[in-house]
This record gives structure tokens, C-alpha cells and sequence, in this order.
């Protein structure tokens, strides 16, 4: 089959589970390719900022209580470390009390993309909104929280 006999990939059929779950994998990897395209000036490729929030609010952390916290396997975290200790974004110690321990901090120089990252993530997010009035924007955000929610919980399983 060539591509041009392939059906359109937002073609949804009720035997592949639902319309509302394609969508929602659709609208996640285009949020995702819009946030790395945005970073991209930043040196940061996309989820390597969510680390670097929870470094810039946390401070110091053990390396495997930051996979825990952003609920990624320790090997992609060791990964994402090397790049961005590698880029001069985070600095890794051994813990003084325990050398078994890791520990993971941002580097000095990576809080001057602080600002710039919050100003990333508030342009995607009117990006996201664009169209919507007030209530729509609040009905969403309520919505997705639901289904963030029923995810989490293992509800939506």
C-alpha cells in the first residue's frame, strides 16, 4: 500500500477504541511538537524543561526522587541528566552523607532560561486557547483536570 491509499491518520473507527482517545493522543503529540519547537531556541528539547522546573523550584534533589516526582523511569532520567549536564544545565554530586546517592541541582547558569521558559509555556498556552471565551477556557481547564484525574487514578485504564 502507498502512502496516498492510506487513510487520513485522524480517520477514527469505533474498533480502535474511541474517538476521544485519539484525539487526545493527536492533541498530545502536537502539543508536544509545538512546546519542543518553541524551546527549541532555548537549547532545551521538549520534557528536559519539566526537569528543569523541578530542579529551579526544588533545589538540590536525589536523582531517583526526581524520576519519581516527574513519574519517569530512572534510566530516562539518567539520560536526560547526561544531556543536560552536558549542555551546562545541571550539575550531579554524590551525596557527602550516602556516596551511593546522587544528587542533582541546576546549574547556576541555567536559571537565566527560567523566565524564558515560563514565557514559552504561557505562549503555548494561549496558542492552545486561542478561540475560546472565558467559560470555554474554564471548562476546559476543569475537564482536563477530570481526565487528568481518572488517568492518574488508574481509572481510565
Amino acid at each position: 500500500m502507498t502512502p496516498e491509499q492510506l487513510p487520513p491518520a485522524d480517520t477514527t473507527e469505533a474498533g480502535y477504541g474511541g474517538p476521544v482517545s485519539q484525539t487526545l493522543a493527536r492533541v498530545s503529540r502536537l502539543h508536544r511538537l509545538a512546546g519542543g519547537k518553541l524551546l527549541r531556541p532555548t537549547g532545551l528539547c521538549s520534557g528536559q524543561e519539566f526537569l528543569m522546573m523541578t530542579l529551579w523550584d526544588a533545589g538540590s534533589v536525589r536523582q531517583s526522587d526526581l524520576a519519581k516526582a516527574l513519574d519517569l523511569d530512572p534510566s530516562t532520567v539518567t539520560l536526560m541528566l547526561r544531556r543536560l549536564e552536558q549542555g551546562g544545565h545541571v550539575v550531579r554530586s554524590r551525596d557527602p552523607q550516602d556516596r551511593r546517592v546522587m544528587l542533582v541541582r541546576a546549574s547556576e547558569e541555567s536559571y537565566t532560561l527560567r523566565p524564558e521558559v515560563a514565557h514559552i509555556w504561557a505562549r503555548l498556552e494561549e496558542r492552545i486557547l486561542d478561540g475560546l471565551d472565558d467559560a470555554e477556557r474554564d471548562a476546559f481547564a476543569t475537564i482536563l483536570a477530570k481526565v487528568e484525574k481518572n488517568l492518574a487514578s488508574g481509572t481510565g485504564a
